[in-house]
């Protein structure tokens, strides 16, 4: 396939406005600040990249106002181990080395799975460096997310993460900290879903001149900020998850115990499951212990916990969102005068 035939497949234009047509790729990346490109380097896991793709649409659909126009191209990193069925899926991206030469306006980087205890062991670790690097001179701002928000702050400033006794999994509540224009107009107190094995210590953040947005007691840091040649935008949170997103992550983990994949059962999701799914989850849990095998799995109750669970962090995520293009939009006209 041509490089032009590979763009059209993996950019999409997401108008929150009527869409300007007749513009060339250049007059839409540099003539009009209301005209924002955004790339977003998806290495979710192979099972997770359509989600992880339809998450962040759905969410930039949602969060451009004010005549804003979002196009958004695809990317991964090409280190990020993957089955023949992830490595056909990601042939349709556009190619990493696409992005050096490049200019966008925003960038997103995810995170995936970790395989080694040391990040700087991952097989992708160099490509991901090399990524926060061109972001700092090639965006107005860079958002990070879990695992790629770990991995920039131990490339960045050194912080290392730490590792939790088990997964930090569940909606929880967290406190607006900081008045800051990302946090502008965001309620005091906002639910926020997280599913991580690691942490990052506050106090080490703030040494480094990192600035926290949004903090829960039971979670710890959720949002900060740290304002480089670009602005950095680091989320330990997932507020681009959709309403069925940890019940699905709940579901698989609890097939990898059954599977021996783990050795522990996992942890229920905090503060997402009514009290009859609870208790309907509660049952399964105790009858895993009991009989361990994969066939208990179809006792999952996936349409009782379908039919209940809520996306209560949508409106907070699609302010927080609707915030950071406004804040490109800003610095990118800015840039447009000064010329």
């Amino acid at each position: 396939m041509t490089p032009e035939g590979r763009q059209s497949l993996s950019t999409v234009t997401l108008a929150g406005a009527q869409h300007r047509h007749g513009k060339s790729l250049v007059e839409f990346r540099e003539s009009d600040p209301k005209c924002i490109d955004v790339g977003l380097i998806n290495n979710m896991p192979d099972a997770a990249l359509k989600a992880t793709e339809r998450q962040f649409r759905a969410l930039l659909r949602a969060a451009a106002a004010d005549g804003i126009v979002v196009r958004l191209t695809l990317y991964t990193l090409p280190d990020v181990p993957r089955t023949d069925f992830g490595r056909r899926h990601v042939s349709f991206y556009s190619s990493i080395d696409d992005l050096w030469d490049s200019h966008l306006d925003g960038l997103i980087v995810t995170g995936t799975e970790p395989r080694a205890p040391d990040l700087m062991d991952e097989p992708y670790w160099e490509t991901l460096t090399r990524v926060f690097e061109w972001a700092e001179l090639n965006t107005y701002s860079t958002i990070c997310s879990c695992l790629a928000a770990h991995a920039s702050l131990l490339y960045i400033d050194g912080i290392g993460r730490r590792t939790l006794g088990d997964k930090r999994f569940g909606v929880f509540e967290c406190a607006r900290v900081s008045d800051h224009q990302l946090t502008a107009g965001a309620p005091s107190r906002l639910s926020m879903p997280h599913s991580r094995w690691n942490d990052i210590p506050e106090e080490e953040l703030a040494a480094c001149g990192y600035r926290v947005l949004t903090r829960s007691k039971d979670a710890g840091v959720d949002s900060f900020v740290k304002q480089r040649r670009s602005l950095f935008v680091f989320f330990q949170g997932h507020p681009e998850y959709e309403a069925h997103s940890l019940l699905l992550e709940y579901r698989r983990d609890i097939g990898r115990f059954l599977r021996g994949e783990r050795d522990t059962y996992p942890p229920m999701p905090h503060g997402y499951f009514d009290d009859d799914t609870t208790n309907a989850l509660t049952s399964l849990r105790e009858r895993a212990l009991w009989d361990r095998r994969e066939e208990l799995l179809a006792d999952f109750p996936i349409a009782l916990a379908a039919g209940k669970v809520t996306n209560t962090w949508r409106k907070a995520a699609t302010r927080l969102y609707r915030n950071w293009l406004a804040y490109i939009s800003a610095q990118k006209a800015q840039r447009l005068k000064a010329r």
